[in-house]
C-alpha cells in the first residue's frame, strides 16, 4: 500500500536526482578546466566523467582533485625547522662545473630554496642485499636516535630484520621515529605496529585512511624511502622494505633490480629536514633541536650534492621540473631507467627533440614490470620514441626498479621518483642531484652493465606484438595522466 502511494513521485525524484547529478558533473568539468591543468589530463578527466556515469563521478572526488598550494604545516613551524636547520648553503661558491649544471643548481634553488652541499660521501648500492646490509649495520651503531620512513614496509623475512633491530635500539634507549605509508604498507599487521609500540618505537602511517576520508586521502601517497641515523649517515633511494628486493618471493623469484645511496656528510641534513616536515604534518609535532642535531663526518670525496622533494602540494611539479631542464640541456647522452614510463607531453617532445638532435637517449624499462596496466600504459609511448631514435631496452633477470636520470658527463639524479604522472604530480617523492663527473662515470657503467641483462626494443618486432595488446594499449594510454 505504501509502495503504491509512493510510486506516482517516483519519476519525479529520479528526474530531480537526474538533474542534480547532472549540474554536478558539469560543476566538476568546469572546476577541472578552470584549474588550467595539463589538457591531455583535463580531457582524460572529462572523458571519465562523461563515459562513466556516476562511477566517474566518485573516481573524480578520489583520485582528481588538486592540492596545489595547501600547506602541509604552519608558518611557524615551518619558521622552526629552517632555523633549526641552519646549515650552511654554498651555492654562491660553487667549484668547478658546467654551466649547464649552475642552470640546474640555479633551478632547484629556486624550487626548493637555496642549497648546496659540498662535503659528501656517497655509496651506491645497487643490489637489496648490500642495501640491507649497510643499513642493519649502520643502525646497530646508532647512539642518539634512528629516523626511519618507507612507502612499504613489509612484515616479512627482510622487514622483521629490521623491525627488531628498531626494537632493539629502542629498548637501549635510542630514539627511534617511524613512518610508513598508510595504503603502500597497508597488510602491515596492527600486532605489528603494537609490539613496536611497546618497545618504545614512535610509529605512525602518513595519511591514514579511513571511510570517511577516503575521498580526501587515498589518491596522495608518500612514495619517499629515508632513513638518518644520528645525523650522520643517510639512506634514499628506490627501495621499499620486503623481500622481493633481498632475494625475490613467490611471485618475483629473482629479487628486484633498484637503486639507493648511503650518503654521509652535510646533505644528511637535508634528509633530516624533509623526515621532519613529514613528522609535523603527522604527528602534529615538532622535533626539537636536540633531535635534529647532524653531524657531518670528514666526507672521502666532495661530491656536490643538492636534494628535491616533490609533492601534489607544491606550487611547482619540482621534480618533473629538473627532468625537464636536464633533458633540454643535453647535449651527449640521457640514460633513463624507470619502472614505468608515462611522460608528460612536454617531456616526451623533450626527449623525441634530444633524440632526434643526435643525442643518445636510452631509456631502460622492466619487461615485466608489477603492474599490467602500467605496462600497457607504457607500451603505448614506445612507438614514438623508437621512431625519433630513442634506443629502448627490456630489462629481462627481473623487475627494473631503480629510478636514475643521467645526462652528459657530469649530472646523476636518483631517488623515489618514476617517470611517470603520478610521481610527478600526485606523490610525494624526493630525489638526490649530484653535480660530479667520477659519480656520473660510476652511474653509467652501471647503467652499461645493466644493458647487458637487457633486450634492445626493434620497432620491426615492436610492430609485430598482438592487435589486442595494441588496442589495450591505446585505450589505457586515455587514461594514463590519471593512472
Amino acid at each position: 500500500m505504501i509502495l503504491a502511494e509512493l510510486f506516482p513521485y517516483a519519476n519525479v525524484v529520479y528526474n530531480i536526482l537526474t538533474v542534480l547529478y547532472i549540474l554536478t558533473v558539469l560543476a566538476v568539468i568546469v572546476v577541472v578546466l578552470s584549474e588550467n591543468r595539463n589538457p591531455v589530463k583535463s580531457m582524460a578527466w572529462v572523458l571519465v566523467l562523461l563515459l562513466l556515469p556516476v562511477v566517474g563521478l566518485v573516481i573524480y572526488l578520489i583520485f582528481g582533485r588538486s592540492l596545489k598550494g595547501m600547506r602541509l604545516i604552519s608558518s611557524s613551524d615551518l619558521r622552526e625547522l629552517r632555523r633549526m636547520n641552519d646549515y650552511d648553503d654554498h651555492s654562491e661558491l660553487v667549484p668547478d662545473v658546467s654551466d649547464s649544471s649552475r642552470q640546474l643548481i640555479a633551478l632547484v634553488n629556486k624550487l626548493a630554496g637555496p642549497h648546496l652541499f659540498t662535503g659528501n660521501d656517497i655509496e651506491t648500492l645497487t643490489t637489496g642485499e648490500g642495501k640491507f646490509t649497510s643499513l642493519l649495520s649502520d643502525i646497530k651503531e646508532a647512539k642518539d636516535y634512528i629516523h626511519v620512513q618507507y612507502f612499504i614496509l613489509e612484515d616479512d623475512a627482510v622487514g622483521r630484520q629490521l623491525i627488531d633491530l628498531l626494537k632493539k635500539k629502542a629498548l637501549e634507549g635510542v630514539q627511534v621515529r617511524l613512518l610508513y605509508d598508510y595504503v603502500g604498507s597497508f597488510y602491515l599487521r596492527p600486532r605489528v605496529l603494537k609490539e613496536m609500540r611497546r618497545a618504545g618505537i614512535e610509529v605512525h602511517p602518513f595519511l591514514k585512511v579511513t571511510p570517511a576520508n577516503v575521498a580526501f586521502r587515498i589518491n596522495w601517497r608518500n612514495h619517499r624511502k629515508i632513513v638518518v641515523i644520528d645525523g650522520k649517515i643517510g639512506y634514499v633511494g628506490g627501495m621499499n622494505i620486503a623481500e622481493r628486493y633481498v632475494t625475490g618471493d613467490k611471485k618475483w623469484p629473482v629479487a628486484w633490480r633498484d637503486t639507493h645511496l648511503r650518503i654521509s656528510g652535510e646533505a644528511v641534513a637535508a634528509l633530516q629536514y624533509s623526515f621532519a616536515i613529514d613528522w609535523i604534518f603527522t604527528t602534529r609535532k615538532l622535533l626539537t633541536s636536540s633531535t635534529m642535531h647532524y653531524d657531518a663526518p670528514p666526507a672521502s670525496h666532495d661530491y656536490i650534492v643538492q636534494m628535491m622533494g616533490s609533492g601534489p602540494t607544491n606550487r611547482w611539479n619540482n621534480i618533473s621540473f629538473v627532468f625537464q631542464r636536464a633533458i633540454s640541456m643535453a647535449k651527449k647522452r640521457i640514460y633513463i631507467q624507470t619502472p614505468y614510463f608515462l611522460p608528460s607531453e612536454s617531456l616526451l617532445k623533450a626527449l623525441q627533440s634530444a633524440a632526434l638532435s643526435g643525442v643518445d637517449v636510452r631509456l631502460m624499462i622492466p619487461r615485466r614490470p608489477d603492474s599490467w596496466m602500467l605496462r600497457l600504459a607504457t607500451g603505448s609511448y614506445i612507438k614514438q620514441c623508437l621512431l625519433s631514435g630513442m634506443k629502448i631496452y627490456f630489462y629481462e633477470p627481473t623487475v627494473m626498479h631503480a629510478k636514475v636520470v643521467l645526462t652528459d658527463d657530469e649530472f646523476v639524479t636518483t631517488g623515489s621518483t618514476n617517470f611517470d604522472f603520478r610521481s610527478f604530480e600526485h606523490n610525494f617523492e624526493f630525489n638526490t642531484l649530484i653535480y660530479s663527473k667520477e659519480f656520473n662515470e660510476k652511474m653509467c657503467a652501471t647503467f652499461e652493465a645493466d644493458m647487458e641483462q637487457c633486450s634492445r626494443v626493434s620497432m620491426g618486432k615492436w610492430k609485430k606484438r598482438p592487435l589486442m595488446q595494441k588496442a589495450l594499449e591505446s585505450v589505457i594510454r586515455l587514461f594514463s595522466p590519471i593512472l
